[in-house]
């Protein structure tokens, strides 16, 4: 079933803000991963909007991978959603 260009847009916007918040701490991709209990790969993935290496599917992570990220990047949860959300309404 393709994946709808919703879910595709707002797993990029994701990444995208997930990257911006790592760099704007001055981590790397594998702190953060390490720190969140989750493999670089896995990380790497989300930061380009992505579930696998394999195109067109979109980033899904589960509610802990969030908030864990969200504690690693000192960015509580509502306001990387809300980001998200803003950055797809314009």
């Amino acid at each position: 079933m393709p994946e709808s260009a919703v879910e595709m847009q707002l797993a990029a916007i994701l990444g995208q803000h997930l990257r911006e918040l790592r760099k704007d701490k001055g981590l790397s991709q594998e702190r953060v991963a390490l720190a969140a209990g989750i493999s670089t790969n896995y990380y790497q993935l989300l930061e380009a909007g992505l579930r696998t290496r394999k195109p067109r599917t979109p980033a899904n992570p589960t509610l802990m991978v969030l908030v864990a990220l969200g504690q690693v990047l000192e960015t509580p949860l509502p306001a990387i959603l809300d980001e998200v959300l803003i950055r797809n309404a314009s």
